[in-house]
């Protein structure tokens, strides 16, 4: 996946069945950050609209693995056309493909391959749904997921991962995705909301997060879920490489919490819940792309920045005007953008590649390089998710009506709530109510004997 892999080994590979079984664990833990985010997210939303939150994240998981196995997988990492767009017939369907028939260059089936980066293409739509909580419609939002894999997530994809892409051909270093997942869903969230516009209320009633342990919940699953998103994306055991990730993915995690947390101690005066669980993704986005390339150290300084970066940019929604709900631009454009430019800085030329940043004796060279590939990716999701967006809005319409978002597009959209509380009441058989005491002292303590 990242630019300069060499082969495993100078013969022709053959199957390992210990780097298959391997891949295959990686793949369950990409798959497991797809429903931790939902919780994440869907902690982090107001009661009336948890569930379509879930839904959000959790349609993903149907409709791009169907488009994946049908034309996805061949777009993406099929015969490179014009250094924008694969294409092979044998992988349209997945039909054409023998058992043991390797990766090109590696010791594990095109079969594990594929389902890997299945379910990096799964996670990536369901980042952007964080921007767009409380007011889209659901077939709206799965009408969006399916063309925006397509004409968005398949080709950037290609561009950064697949032989021949230009950006892969440049040599831009994007481990696991630091391009292709979060920019690019940062940026179509930026495109999206900047189309569809605010919330009933944005800025001026209360939207605060209806369950923090949820959201505690879903970042703890994401952080576990990451180490096979970052570890499993060297495709191997054999080099060290994979090892080398997996402490930097706990390494910068871990800075760029404490970092988050220090930073709103000193600006807001408290250390929250919310921060901790935002500071970690906020790492574990910033070391996807430079985790393969950076040491120890290097990890802790990605986190650092990453961590105060992003915790800073959450509030630019405020400053100016755009409505991202749960702060995807925020944490994932911003810690992407800072991850992949600071492999440029903190490169060593010892990991993945002999490719070495400023810091490093590099020069300026491979910052250009990253630039570039931000820069690219960001014009070009940002531009084309707007479109489609407005295309929806203007065909079958993207948000819900606004008596819907104010009452809870729950209900409306999904005939459900998350909670049901019609059972929590008093019955025949609950025990006999206390009698209202007339002093101050007394109601609180009868309070806390019914509760």
């Amino acid at each position: 996946m990242p630019p300069g892999i060499s082969t495993l080994a100078a013969d022709a590979p053959t199957l390992s069945a210990a780097n298959t079984g391997f891949m295959l664990i990686c793949s369950a833990l990409v798959m497991i950050m797809t429903p931790g985010l939902a919780f994440f997210y869907g902690g982090m939303v107001r009661v009336k609209s948890t569930l379509n939150m879930l839904m959000m994240s959790f349609i993903s998981l149907g409709i791009v693995t169907i488009l994946w196995v049908v034309y996805g997988f061949s777009l993406t990492f099929g015969t490179d056309s014009g250094s924008i767009i694969g294409w092979s017939s044998d992988y349209v369907g997945l039909s054409g493909l023998g058992l043991t028939q390797l990766w090109d260059g590696y010791t594990i089936p095109v079969y594990v391959f594929a389902v890997f980066q299945l379910m990096f293409a799964i996670i990536t739509p369901a980042l952007i749904s964080g921007a767009l909580a409380d007011r889209v419609k659901f077939t709206a939002w799965a009408l969006f997921v399916a063309l925006w894999v397509t004409v968005v997530y398949f080709p950037v994809a290609h561009w950064v991962w697949g032989a021949g892409g230009w950006l892969f051909e440049l040599g831009v270093i994007d481990f696991a995705g630091g391009t292709a997942v979060h920019i690019n869903a940062g940026a179509a969230a930026l495109g999206v909301i900047l189309v569809i516009g605010k919330r009933v209320g944005f800025k001026k009633d209360p939207m605060r997060p209806h369950s923090l342990p949820l959201v505690m919940l879903g970042a703890g699953l994401l952080w576990f879920g990451w180490f096979g998103f970052n570890a499993g994306s060297w495709l191997g055991n054999d080099d060290g490489v994979g090892a080398v990730m997996f402490l930097n993915t706990q390494v910068a995690t871990a800075a760029a919490m404490l970092a988050w947390l220090a930073y709103e101690k000193i600006r807001h005066g408290a250390f929250t819940t919310l921060g901790a669980a935002s500071g970690a993704v906020a790492g574990l986005v910033a070391i996807t792309p430079s985790g393969g390339a950076v040491s120890p150290l290097g990890a802790i300084a990605v986190g650092a920045i990453a961590g105060v970066l992003c915790a800073m940019a959450v509030g630019l929604k405020f400053k100016f005007g755009y409505d991202d709900s749960l702060d995807v631009v925020g944490v994932h454009l911003v810690g992407g953008v800072a991850g992949s430019l600071l492999v440029g800085l903190f490169a060593t030329g010892g990991v993945q590649s002999d490719v070495a940043g400023l810091f490093y004796g590099g020069g300026l060279e491979q910052l250009g390089k990253q630039a570039v590939g931000v820069g690219a990716v960001l014009a070009y999701s940002l531009v084309a998710s707007a479109v489609l967006a407005f295309l929806i809005d203007k065909t079958i319409g993207m948000r819900v009506d606004e008596d819907v978002e104010v009452s809870g597009i729950d209900q409306d959209e999904h005939a459900e709530t998350a909670y049901d509380f019609s059972g929590a009441g008093g019955g025949a058989g609950s025990r006999k109510a206390v009698p209202a005491p007339s002093d101050t002292a007394a109601a609180a303590e009868n309070k806390k004997v019914d509760a």
